[in-house]
């Protein structure tokens, strides 16, 4: 019984905070990839940031800037030295 009331609990919750995202505009899309910033209720694991991250990166020239590429590897590189870190105990 608790088990139902934990999994409705996490259904009603996650339906609420992606609409917060679905309504965001493309330029606070880009900022919140970019600049860490206007990331309305957006919160990610790691590995799901390394993840949007490296699909972004592929879009390449069509999509981003040169400029913007290269704020985007530099996001990239340091979300994975920081998993690196983590999950290598700080070494």
């Amino acid at each position: 019984m608790k088990k139902i009331a934990l999994l409705l609990t996490a259904a009603f919750l996650m339906s609420a905070v992606a609409p917060v995202y679905a309504q965001m505009t493309a330029e606070q899309k880009n900022q919140c990839l970019l600049e860490s910033k206007n990331c309305a209720n957006e919160v990610n694991s790691i590995g799901q940031k390394i993840k949007k991250l490296q699909k972004e990166i592929k879009k390449g020239k069509k999509v981003y800037s040169e400029e913007d590429l290269k704020k985007l590897n530099a996001k990239l590189k340091e979300a994975e030295s920081l998993l690196n870190s983590m999950t290598e105990g700080g070494q």
